[in-house]
């Protein structure tokens, strides 16, 4: 492993030195491929063109997420930033210097990529579901649907790598990963998302079906989290490294850490769950309203303004415990709000304004 980090460093090393203007576009990148898009962005959009497309999106982030944390725990991944200075490769004279940013001083273990196995989970849901929606839509002509097929196909799949190719490299250039870390979160997101290709029970998964997935999740992260303190390994060991080497104490934030993440994935799923078997679901999304295009761009204009001012929202991070449970909370209202409250609203509104104009 000295090889490939030593490898990886100098890599970081020649993006900092020679692509130092582009640093506001990969700065960019990394945003765009930070795993809590997904919830804020990405799903309240898809949720309302396709059901099945928003719902398995949010599976996938969340199944994708946890293998995360589980392969952070095993592989027991290095961060350059810290790496080159606990390092007894380089003498004290010859010791690189890496830069960091505000968004480097991430405290989990790095491999593999939370960041490009995210992006690419689901961005490859996104592709994968366009073409699917293509192909079963546009089967009048063969010749015109081939050209137009394969020019879409090429056209989504160039935008896909675009995309991944520029997050990799992102999270290389700000010393938070090593390339190898990247390239492994890449390969795990979309594996993640293929196999649930091939998952067609959670578009129907009851709300106790959703319990049980949540309780599994919980109760082995939990287990293998005491497995390895029985074993006398710290499986939080990283949170110290990243206090001690991080040159910015404000940089060190706690939604970062491994439980955090944990915490807003099971509340996410929890709040699809509720969400899709709740009553204010069934009358909005699955009504006569839900098929009209003004229902549909209403519910996402509504929830993309509501997502942002509600990110807006700061939780307390003076007790561990109470920012863990403040984080679940906020990620189940996230789209309990998204699949049942708003469209709910919106379909409220439509059908008063409906009997005004009778």
């Amino acid at each position: 492993m000295d090889f490939i980090h030593t490898s990886g460093v100098l890599t970081i090393q020649h993006l900092q030195n020679n692509y130092r203007e582009y640093d506001s576009f990969l700065s960019f990148m990394s945003r765009v491929g930070d795993p809590r898009n997904i919830f804020s962005v990405y799903f309240p959009l898809w949720f309302h063109l396709s059901h099945n497309v928003g719902t398995k999106m949010i599976w996938v982030a969340v199944v994708g997420d946890w293998f995360n944390l589980i392969f952070k725990w095993i592989l027991h991944g290095q961060r350059p930033y810290w790496w080159v200075h606990e390092t007894h490769l380089f003498q004290n004279c010859s010791k690189p210097h890496l830069d960091q940013f505000h968004i480097t001083c991430e405290t989990g273990p790095g491999s593999p990529s939370g960041h490009a196995m995210g992006s690419s989970c689901v961005w490859y849901v996104m592709v994968t579901s366009t073409l699917n929606f293509h192909v079963f839509h546009h089967m009048s002509s063969i010749f015109f649907f081939c050209c137009r097929f394969y020019l879409l196909r090429s056209i989504l799949w160039m935008a896909f790598w675009f995309v991944q190719i520029n997050v990799c490299i992102s999270r290389v250039f700000i010393a938070t990963h090593f390339p190898h870390q990247v390239l492994l979160g890449l390969l795990i997101g979309m594996l993640v998302a293929e196999a649930f290709d091939h998952i067609p029970w959670i578009y129907n998964a009851t709300l106790k079906l959703y319990l049980q997935v949540n309780g599994f999740l919980l109760s082995f992260a939990v287990f293998f989290y005491l497995l390895l303190k029985l074993l006398d390994f710290d499986p939080l060991w990283s949170v110290t490294k990243a206090k001690s080497w991080c040159v910015n104490p404000d940089w060190i934030h706690l939604d970062t850490t491994p439980f955090a993440g944990l915490w807003r994935n099971l509340g996410a799923l929890f709040g699809l769950g509720l969400a899709l078997n709740s009553e204010m679901f069934i009358q909005s999304c699955k009504g006569k309203n839900s098929c009209k295009s003004i229902f549909k761009l209403m519910c996402m204009t509504a929830n993309l303004t509501f997502l942002q001012l509600y990110d807006l929202i700061k939780m307390p991070t003076q007790s561990e415990f109470l920012f863990y449970i403040l984080c679940f909370c906020k990620s189940a209202s996230v789209p309990f709000g998204v699949i049942a409250v708003i469209p709910y609203c919106v379909h409220v509104l439509i059908r008063d304004d409906g009997r005004k104009l009778r």
